[in-house]
């Protein structure tokens, strides 16, 4: 599939250059009306059928499902943050002392702090794998840098899809054979990714899939979603809530307390995970980016890109190869004599909204950018350098 740019979707002003959805993506229109009229219901609450806290909560489940080829919608759970999924999963794994938790260089902090905290608690051990900082192939040898440090001491990798600030993808594939013989789990982060790059549980079978989505679903502020494999299947889940517990849709039963957790990942979702406003956005978001198809986005973001990063390569920036970095979100490294607030400065002149991550701009683009709006940040670049 072929996607021209789809601006007409998003009520974005045409000065604005908006390259920075990997921190909070713009609302479609459908998604923004979708909300307006949830609000508008919830003022008529007697028009609110009971069902409504389980159906459209069953339907998201099944559209998230189809978007990363999961054929059991039930290991799915509705989740206010990753810091909450990954939580989840924290909360289920026993570690021995020494053992090993491994993480890449400047990791997202929702994806950190879990488990320095699950190994301070065992006497296990965070080891992180730094970026090789190399000029040329620098993913490449940070991939094999994760693999061959991978070893009998390994208990889980956790890690992204893409490294959050640059874009540089990580093999999971390879990963995942890996974790294998060694008996480790794998979670991955698919904020950054999920939506945008294709994902296959079928093909990466990760042990958790935890995904934020407000940014590249297009959905709310404070929704996002995770899988849970066979490994959490008789876990404990970090809350206690009516809907998570068997039989919960029997309302004028729930006085009936039910020891039994729901099966899957039911038993791991979040209290008022029905929430009647977020999933009718949610689900708006979802059935869009289906019909687009995460593959048809990254082909699109690409066109519309490549040659902004050749000429910025020219300039002396650096930039990860095409080959092993994705194009809906990558990073550029200004050379080092560049005065940082000059360009700020420039960018908020021209109106061009990105993120500055670590030694990178973070550069995010979407359906609604074209490759004018990286001729405007070329030439702010060039005049700066």
């Amino acid at each position: 599939m072929i996607i021209s740019h789809q601006k007409q979707l998003f009520s974005i002003p045409e000065d604005i250059t908006y390259l920075n959805t990997a921190s909070l993506s713009p609302s479609f229109k459908s998604v923004e009306q979708a909300g307006i009229d949830a609000v508008l219901q919830k003022s008529k609450p007697y028009t609110i059928p009971s069902s409504d806290f389980f159906d459209p909560v069953t339907e998201l489940k099944q559209l998230f499902s189809t978007l990363i080829e999961n054929n059991q919608p039930e290991r799915i759970a509705s989740i206010p943050s990753v810091s909450y999924g990954i939580a989840t999963v924290a909360n289920n794994i026993k570690l021995k002392p020494n053992d090993e938790i491994l993480v890449i260089e400047e990791q997202f902090p929702s994806n950190i702090y879990a488990w320095k905290k699950l190994a301070d608690k065992y006497d296990a051990n965070i080891k992180t794998i730094a970026s090789p900082n190399l000029k040329a192939n620098n993913a490449k040898r940070w991939n094999q840098d994760i693999l061959d440090n991978i070893t009998s001491k390994t208990a889980v990798v956790a890690l992204g899809q893409i490294h959050w600030s640059n874009g540089t993808i990580f093999d999971l594939k390879a990963i995942r054979e890996k974790t294998n013989l060694h008996n480790a789990l794998l979670i991955v982060d698919g904020s950054q990714t999920i939506g945008a790059l294709p994902f296959s549980i079928k093909d990466i079978k990760p042990d958790a899939l935890i995904c934020a989505g407000y940014k590249w679903l297009f959905g709310p502020y404070g929704c996002g979603y995770a899988y849970y494999g066979s490994y959490f299947d008789d876990g404990e889940p970090i809350e206690n809530n009516w809907t998570n517990r068997l039989n919960s849709e029997k309302l004028t039963d729930l006085t009936n307390y039910e020891d039994q957790y729901k099966p899957f990942a039911n038993r791991y979702v979040v209290g008022e995970s029905g929430n009647f406003i977020y999933v009718k956005m949610q689900i708006e978001a979802l059935k869009q980016i289906i019909e687009w198809t995460p593959k048809a986005i990254q082909d699109y973001c690409k066109s519309i890109s490549l040659n902004a990063t050749q000429q910025l390569t020219t300039l002396g920036c650096v930039i990860e190869d095409t080959n092993y970095r994705t194009h809906h979100l990558f990073g550029i490294k200004l050379p080092e004599d560049t005065q940082i607030d000059k360009l700020k400065t420039a960018l908020e002149t021209e109106k061009i909204h990105v993120s500055f991550r670590g030694k990178f701009i973070r550069i995010s683009c979407h359906l609604f950018n074209t490759e004018s709006h990286f001729k405007k940040l070329v030439n702010c670049i060039k005049s700066v350098l």
